[in-house]
């Protein structure tokens, strides 16, 4: 007859201490949007876009094209994984090559 049996009873390892039980997470590391150089776009329309969706002077905006333009990528913001998703996407939306990854300075 097939009768159902009861689940093996759940040992507890009584050696761990509460420190090892309960692990402290790390502090959140943040996430950065990293504009790349690409042979499409003019660099004052890289600099308009800064300007228009960062909302950078012209003189930042500026700056972070030059890095852009000469070292072939620049880091055009900072913050939680979702705030970068949605940078990413809108300079995906301006025409601009764009990543994330977290910032392990």
């Amino acid at each position: 007859m097939g009768g159902v049996t009861a689940p093996a009873p759940l040992e507890i390892d009584q050696t761990e201490s509460a420190e090892e039980t309960f692990a402290v997470p790390e502090p959140d590391v943040p996430w950065v949007t990293i504009v790349h150089n690409d042979p499409v776009n003019l660099m004052s329309y890289v600099t308009y876009v800064f300007q228009t969706y960062f909302g950078y002077p012209k003189d930042k905006a500026t700056k972070l094209m030059m890095d852009v333009h000469h070292k072939g990528r620049a880091v055009v913001s900072s913050g939680t994984r979702e705030e970068m998703e949605r940078d990413v996407q809108a300079m995906h939306g301006y025409g601009l090559w764009a990543t994330l990854q977290q910032d392990r300075n």
